[in-house]
């Protein structure tokens, strides 16, 4: 074999072996890194717009937002997102803030509850209220923007007797509350409007029907149970009470009790309808015998 052959043997040789050494390179080493490469280069082919393609994907986009944003908040209830335990301790005050003296709040936290798509703060709420105070308070409570649930209600009855004798028929309650919230913002309203939690007036269900005690005289009005009818004028009557203090009176004026209902001036009578307690007892005071008679 020549010296000619040889060197072309082992040019080719050579040439095989680079080219299978570049192939094993490209399709072994580089494969991994090349796929990449070219999934890049299409995403970006893929979102290669110009600027006012962009502009308009935002308005677009936008507009979305403001649309679920509204839908979200026009929905009654919302749960919040990362909701601190001292917000429903100020939803609390605020609401009770214009409660009568008589009322007071009391809030204990109990514990967290961790659910799969939403948290629970348990809180205790206990004290004593005017009824209508509490209706607030349970309704405020009920009716929030932000969810909140009341469980376990403890109501009974409280009378408070002021130094003057002046009566208040309170509600002594204990209740809990679960106020709900959330770790992620798929429900969130940044900017959302609280429902109105003023509650329309109810009947006071703990106020008695018969009750041993009665309010003071404060307003000094006659005290019809130590009257004495004086005179009768056209458009009106004199009486007297125990204490030599005369009043004039029409018919539905306000006495002690009840008010004046009628003025006979056939029978020379007037009479008076009184509110004892609960007990309702009609009362006649006579001209002539200057003396009550009881119906």
């Amino acid at each position: 074999m020549t010296s000619k052959v040889k060197n072309t043997i082992i040019m080719v040789l050579i040439l095989i072996a680079i080219v299978a050494g570049g192939g094993v390179f490209n399709y072994v080493f580089l494969k991994g890194k090349i796929a990449d490469r070219e999934k890049k280069i299409k995403d970006l082919k893929l979102f290669q717009l110009d600027t006012e393609t962009l502009e308009l994907q935002l308005v677009n986009l936008k507009t979305r937002v403001a649309q679920l944003d509204s839908i979200l908040q026009n929905r009654k209830y919302n749960i919040p997102f990362n909701l601190p335990q001292s917000d429903f301790f100020d939803f609390v005050n605020k609401v009770s803030f214009s409660f009568s003296p008589d009322s007071y709040v009391n809030i204990e936290y109990n514990d967290t509850e961790t659910g799969a798509n939403f948290d629970i703060y348990n809180y205790t709420l206990n004290g004593i209220a005017d009824f209508n105070d509490l209706n607030t308070l349970i309704y405020a409570i009920e009716e929030s923007k932000l969810l909140k649930k009341i469980s376990s209600v403890d109501l009974a009855n409280n009378v408070k007797v002021d130094t003057d004798g002046t009566p208040h028929y309170l509600v002594n309650f204990k209740f809990k509350v679960a106020v709900y919230f959330s770790n992620n913002d798929r429900f969130y309203v940044k900017n959302f409007t609280e429902n109105s939690l003023v509650p329309n007036p109810v009947y006071d269900i703990f106020y008695p029907l018969i009750r041993n005690e009665i309010p003071p005289n404060k307003e000094g009005l006659l005290d019809v149970q130590s009257a004495s009818l004086l005179a009768l004028i056209p458009d009106g009557a004199f009486l007297v009470d125990a204490n030599g203090n005369t009043y004039l009176l029409w018919e539905g004026d306000k006495v002690y009790l009840g008010y004046l209902t009628n003025i006979n001036y056939q029978t020379n009578e007037v009479s008076f309808v009184l509110n004892k307690g609960g007990i309702i007892e009609s009362v006649t005071l006579k001209l002539d015998k200057e003396k009550k008679q009881s119906k």
